[in-house]
């Protein structure tokens, strides 16, 4: 039996991952959960899973978690980034999984790696942030760092076995987003809800438009360099609308090998959580007959963009990932709250980083005084009517 910890629980991620749990619940036991703000849903996971804590954003919100829950006999109940911590670093907690969105996630990270627990990591912005000093701690305490995302996954399952010293380069796939085959003379008036129209995949609403305008995989070619330790220069992106080989990795005798599945984020969370093993708990099985073509295209710079902007975020390092992560992720909320057009969100993320200079081998505080400025400093850019 694996005891885990659910960092963001009622969010996208979060709700598959307790999806993959009750499929398995000879072999998985969830310790403690913790959300942001949805207290409806979790106390309602609360009943289902009967964790021993339970955490949530705020005071308020966990004096309502009691009130719903009512049980004298209930999950101690925590709030705010110290319950994330206690969630996080439980004795009984074999591995947590990271699921929450933006840098809060951090701070809890590295305190669960610190306890020695193992991380099953779906947070793009942990290793995006700090991903040097998270890798650092990962090895330094002897713990496994599994990705959850499904490219990510689809390289480690691609790698297993393989001496990575004949390693060519990794190829991401990525799905195109909502505006793949769009006018791009018309995407400066595209619409928030054509924008979360994806269509293969069904994720949060942020993701949905990193996906639209490829920033996902600049994430994700930042997350790969940590996860993999491949330097940027040989991972490479290719636009695959069927969503069916999740990731690829080209050997030095130029065989390529790749990973292949329905596009269910349920099964990278499987493999994450029972790494290596592989069962069969009932999910979606591919018919490749069925798919009748895989199709491949190298991405448009003019369509994406912010594809460059992993390159320079690495060349560049230190604390301008951080920077760039935070800028991208306040262009997005403001474009979701309709303030800002479409191809905003980029040019956002571009003016701040020119305005960044980068703090090299920074520790935890400078990575969040970066993700901070960044934040204030695109709102100011857009306040001021600069974009």
């Amino acid at each position: 039996m694996k005891h885990i910890a659910l960092l963001g629980s009622t969010g996208s991620i979060g709700r598959q991952v307790l999806d993959v749990v009750s499929r398995l619940r000879n072999r998985l036991k969830v310790v403690s959960l913790a959300a942001h703000r949805n207290v409806e849903l979790l106390a309602e996971q609360v009943r289902e899973f009967r964790p021993a804590l339970v955490t949530i954003g705020s005071e308020a919100d966990a004096e309502r978690l009691r009130e719903l829950l009512g049980d004298a006999d209930g999950p101690q109940i925590e709030w705010g980034p110290s319950g994330l911590e206690r969630a996080a670093t439980l004795p009984e907690v074999d591995a947590v999984v990271v699921s929450v969105a933006g840098t809060v996630g951090l701070a809890p990270t590295l305190a669960a790696i610190s306890a020695g627990k193992d991380i099953a990591l779906a947070s793009k912005e942990v290793l995006v942030a700090a991903g040097s000093l998270v890798t650092k701690l990962v090895e330094e305490r002897g713990v496994q760092l599994l990705p959850i995302d499904s490219e990510h996954s689809a390289v480690l399952q691609c790698l297993r076995g393989e001496d990575r010293k004949t390693v060519r380069k990794l190829i991401l796939t990525a799905s195109g987003g909502a505006f793949k085959d769009y006018p791009l003379a018309d995407l400066a008036t595209v619409t928030v809800e054509q924008a979360l129209a994806h269509p293969t995949w069904s994720m949060g609403r942020k993701i949905t438009i990193d996906s639209a305008t490829l920033m996902n995989k600049v994430l994700e070619i930042i997350e790969a360099r940590w996860l993999f330790g491949i330097e940027a220069a040989r991972i490479e992106v290719v636009i695959h609308p069927q969503s069916i080989v999740h990731s690829m990795v080209e050997f030095d005798d130029g065989s390529v090998i790749a990973q292949m599945g329905m596009p269910d984020m349920r099964l990278p969370i499987q493999y994450a959580l029972l790494y290596p093993e592989r069962i069969d708990t009932g999910l979606p099985r591919l018919n490749i007959a069925a798919q009748g073509k895989l199709d491949f295209t190298e991405p448009d710079p003019a369509r994406y963009p912010a594809l460059g902007l992993a390159y320079e975020a690495i060349e560049r390092g230190g604390t301008m990932p951080a920077m760039m992560n935070a800028a991208n992720e306040t262009a997005v909320g403001m474009f979701l709250d309709g303030k800002i057009g479409f191809l905003d969100i980029y040019r956002i993320t571009r003016k701040v980083m020119d305005c960044h200079s980068p703090i090299q081998d920074p520790d935890l505080d400078q990575v969040l005084e970066a993700d901070t400025w960044a934040r204030e400093r695109a709102a100011q850019i857009t306040e001021a009517h600069i974009v």
